[in-house]
């Protein structure tokens, strides 16, 4: 295969050989804009790494540059119409290995193990809007050896994400993200960089991983559970939506948010990454069913 994949008639023509319409349902809009996939391969530290994990490679055209740039790309495709087309478009590149599966669904750190040695490895892709949060939450709360998450995300979905612990825009994903990284906005995307046209812009973003968190909490898995519960119901207090999320009195809650030195009426949005540090310090018994299952 070798005209351009960012020209939209050799697109079409690829598509159309291989009897493929794009899915609404899984977010497929194929990027046409051919500055894109060379700044994101540039971008995502990939020369740190053991090699370079893919999410979504669609035709193929970030995975063609992150082959020149890693020692080895192992891409996760769901759809598996788009294999065939994958093994014409990369026809040549060695270093590239497809894996046909549901990265939430996939095992990680075996995956990282049998591929790439234990890692560490740095993971860039064009991520489709309606998967952004769960596949970003499964990379960074999996303590997986990850250098860098670079990832190409609806704009608003950006600024959320980078957006810190304490101000409106933050959710449990933010939380996540501060926690594990140091994340920036590297670029805009604009919507006619893609074939269908979204209806939004996009923003590509690097998470750059750190070596400890700037928080230390008593069991990382509270403090992941208890961030995503505050956010389960963003129009209630932190009290009132812990205790429905976890399933604990609202009373046993507000006495933690005490022992935090939290207001009892705060929501999660308030919340800075050291109060939710403290807070799921403070719930971590209540949780785990007591210190004699810590």
């Amino acid at each position: 295969m070798t005209a351009s994949l960012s020209d939209p008639g050799a697109l079409r023509e690829l598509l159309q050989r291989h009897g493929l319409r794009m899915s609404k349902a899984l977010g497929q809009n194929f990027l046409i804009n051919p500055s894109v996939c060379p700044r994101m391969a540039e971008a995502c530290g990939a020369e740190g790494c053991a090699g370079v994990l893919e999410v979504g490679p669609g035709v193929g055209v970030l995975t063609r540059e992150l082959s020149l740039a890693a020692r080895k790309v192992v891409s996760v495709e769901l759809d598996h119409r788009l294999l065939p087309i994958l093994e014409e478009t990369l026809s040549g590149h060695d270093n590239v290995e497809i894996v046909q599966g549901d990265i939430l669904r996939l095992d990680l750190h075996r995956l990282i193990e049998e591929k790439f040695g234990g890692g560490p490895i740095c993971v860039c892709a064009n991520l489709p809007y309606y998967i952004t949060s769960p596949v970003i939450m499964a990379l960074l709360e999996g303590s997986l050896p990850l250098k860098a998450v670079t990832v190409m995300v609806q704009r608003e979905a950006a600024q959320r994400l980078c957006a810190p612990p304490g101000v409106r825009e933050c959710g449990a994903v933010s939380v996540s993200v501060h926690y594990r990284s140091r994340p920036q906005v590297l670029f805009g995307v604009g919507r006619g960089s893609f074939m269908p046209p979204p209806k939004v812009d996009s923003s590509v973003i690097r998470f750059d991983i750190l070596e400890e968190p700037p928080v230390k909490v008593r069991d990382e898995g509270v403090f992941f559970r208890v961030a995503r519960s505050a956010f389960a119901q963003r129009r209630k207090t932190a009290a009132n939506s812990l205790a429905g999320a976890l399933r604990l009195p609202k009373a046993l809650i507000e006495g933690r948010l005490h022992e935090a030195g939290l207001p009892q009426n705060v929501r999660a949005e308030q919340l800075t990454l050291e109060q939710f540090g403290a807070l799921a310090d403070a719930l971590t018994d209540d949780m785990l069913g007591g210190e004699g299952n810590e």
